[in-house]
């Protein structure tokens, strides 16, 4: 993708969502950071719910350890992979609280040395909980950065490496969010939404895919 077409593609994206902000509920930064670890295969509509309560109770990386893992267990059972998740949480905790002063570090190689904190979970906190600009590649921004042509490769890092050189200001910091959003709503798995994509004319996806005939004869009687 050219850089003229990249700075178009954002300010779209921009322009339809200024302010885009992680669909994970959190409190604060512990939480933020417990929330992401949690949605590692899991949906965020699903992480809300199992931790909505569990946020209204632990908000501290001491609460956590003071809840211990079978009681977050009992809060977190609905996601996949709990068993390993509630172990790696209260690792977390206790190293926050070993290393950190209970506070959770802004950078991202302290983030990553924590159990069951990635390269994408360290990223996503280090934009979201402390405004760095980030760029933390899911599924969905692995998807849109290769259909688009916006920031082809073959894994995770190498997009990731590609959006550090190609996203320019002012749209670094909201980047992955964009990104993200447009891959979960708009740009999706199996047939993305081309009719009603934004920047759909920027985009190098062929063929671009059509409305489904019931929307089209829904905008025919419309136009008439």
């Amino acid at each position: 993708m050219k850089k003229a077409d990249i700075v178009e593609f954002f300010a779209r994206l921009a322009e339809d969502n200024p302010a885009p902000e992680t669909e994970l509920e959190y409190v604060n930064d512990f939480t933020l950071l417990v929330a992401v670890v949690l949605s590692a295969q899991a949906t965020d509509v699903g992480v809300n719910k199992a931790t909505r309560r569990l946020f209204q109770e632990v908000q501290t990386p001491e609460a956590m350890v003071a809840l211990g893992e079978d009681g977050l267990k009992e809060h977190i059972k609905t996601i996949g992979l709990f068993n390993a998740k509630a172990k790696n949480v209260i690792a977390l905790s206790e190293q926050l609280i070993a290393e950190h002063g209970s506070e959770v570090p802004a950078d991202r190689d302290a983030l990553e040395r924590l159990p069951g904190v990635g390269r994408k979970t360290a990223n996503v906190v280090m934009n979201s909980a402390f405004g760095a600009e980030t760029f933390a590649v899911d599924t969905h921004i692995f998807r849109v950065g290769n259909r688009t042509g916006l920031a082809p490769g073959k894994t995770p890092l190498a997009v990731e490496k590609k959006l550090e050189k190609a996203v320019p200001q002012p749209f670094r910091l909201h980047a992955h969010h964009w990104l993200i959003l447009h891959g979960r709503y708009v740009c999706k798995a199996r047939t993305p939404e081309c009719w009603r994509c934004k920047v759909a004319d920027l985009c190098a996806f062929r063929p671009k895919s059509s409305a489904p005939k019931q929307n089209r004869a829904a905008k025919l009687k419309g136009d008439m």
